[in-house]
């Protein structure tokens, strides 16, 4: 009998140990892997950052609906009274701007949808040769340390050709549970140490849907904010049960303001279209002028119309702090002229009850989140607020990686890592 039981304990361990090969070589229907990558021998035993951005988490957030996960978890570890993100507070700007250190101007990712007059296009977020900078995880995997990613925005593209070792495919329409997120986390650090991620990248779109359709003060959004608290309990549990110490940040990308639901701002009609391509951000309109020559002429007319809502700004004109202005624009792919809505309102066709993009200095319901925990991590630790520009060296201190030149000053991981 006890040759039976040592024999089936055998079988056990090289099914378990086949399984983890296979899915470390292969593509499953949950995981888009690249095949034949390993960790160096030097990176495998370095430590392990999980970073979770929760869209529009907006900075009061896990005391408003009380988080108690978060609540719980940053009270061990560092929270910060808020984190300003950069100018736009959107989306594809921010994320990007979390991973690469870099403003959205000098990232060249410069909102959710704009448009590049050297390319003639809109931009494509399934198209990695928009991202001329280098994001966090393409620095890991130029470094042989291996990355993976559970849905984190613009991670599906390869960016320098080069893609993150694990993907979590994307299924649309279809919302992951938070059991589906611990178990892609449990998978991921369960590997072989040569197979292991060390950055791993998490992506939550929830209380961002539920503050664009219904407020930041709604129903809906506290229960976006226990689904995604409850979530984060499960993943950290799935990783104490691997036995892998891991350092988890959670961010935002902005936050949610309430605006003005009954008065939209629309784009004047009598911007000639032929002359102009007009991207609309919510919070501001770009104004890409096809003949230099017609920028003045419509600035002008433009101010003198003195329609209330928004100023008329010419994009050397906007102020410094904002880093978005003619000196920052690295890419060219701010407008020449900018229409910016005066808050509550903004450019919107449809009914919406909450948005973003609101220069977050002066708007604090725009302000992110952000709390670490782990290891590498200074303990029971309050911050003041700092600019999102700064997470990038930090984590790459954690995961003791050469990181790029960037926008950060380097102060917040000489704060916050022990």
């Amino acid at each position: 009998m006890k040759k039976i039981n040592v024999l089936l304990a055998c079988l056990l361990l090289c099914v378990a140990g086949l399984t983890q090969s296979v899915f470390a070589q292969t593509d499953t229907p949950k995981y888009k892997i690249q095949p034949g990558r390993q960790n160096s021998p030097g990176q495998e035993g370095k430590p392990y950052v999980v970073l979770i951005c929760s869209d529009a988490f907006r900075w009061d957030y896990a005391e408003k609906y009380q988080a108690k996960n978060l609540l719980k978890f940053s009270a061990e570890g560092v929270r910060a009274v808020s984190m300003y993100p950069s100018f736009p507070a959107s989306t594809h700007a921010n994320h990007f701007t979390l991973l690469s250190g870099l403003y959205p101007s000098h990232s060249g990712i410069v909102g959710n949808e704009f448009y590049d007059p050297a390319r003639k296009e809109m931009f494509k977020p399934s198209d990695g040769s928009w991202f001329g900078e280098e994001p966090i995880w393409v620095t890991a995997e130029k470094q042989k340390m291996l990355t993976a990613s559970f849905w984190y925005i613009d991670t599906e593209p390869a960016i320098k050709n080069i893609h993150l070792t694990y993907i979590y495919k994307h299924i649309k329409n279809q919302d992951a549970t938070g059991e589906e997120r611990a178990q892609a986390l449990k998978d991921w650090l369960s590997l072989p140490e040569e197979k292991r991620p060390h950055f791993i990248a998490c992506y939550f779109p929830d209380a961002d849907h539920a503050g664009h359709n219904f407020g930041p003060n709604s129903p809906e959004v506290q229960k976006a904010v226990a689904f995604i608290d409850d979530a984060v309990g499960k993943m950290v549990d799935a990783a104490k049960s691997t036995g892998v110490p891991v350092n988890f940040i959670f961010v935002s990308d902005h936050g949610m303001m309430e605006i003005d639901r009954e008065n939209h701002l629309h784009v004047p009609a009598s911007i000639d279209k032929d002359k102009f391509v007009i991207i609309s951000q919510g919070n501001y309109v770009n104004l890409h002028a096809k003949n230099p020559a017609d920028i003045m002429p419509v600035y002008e007319k433009l101010k003198a119309e003195k329609v209330p809502g928004y100023d008329v700004v010419l994009k050397k004109d906007l102020p410094a702090v904002m880093r978005f202005g003619q000196k920052d624009d690295k890419y060219n792919r701010v407008g020449d002229i900018l229409l910016v809505a005066q808050y509550p309102k903004v450019f919107t066709e449809n009914p919406i009850y909450g948005a973003h993009g609101f220069d977050a200095h002066e708007h604090k319901d725009v302000q992110a989140t952000f709390f670490a925990w782990g290891p590498a991590f200074k303990t029971h630790l309050q911050i003041p607020s700092f600019e999102n520009v700064e997470v990038y060296d930090v984590m790459t201190k954690i995961l003791d990686i050469k990181g790029l030149p960037n926008d950060g000053t380097g102060a917040l991981a000489k704060e916050i890592l022990k």
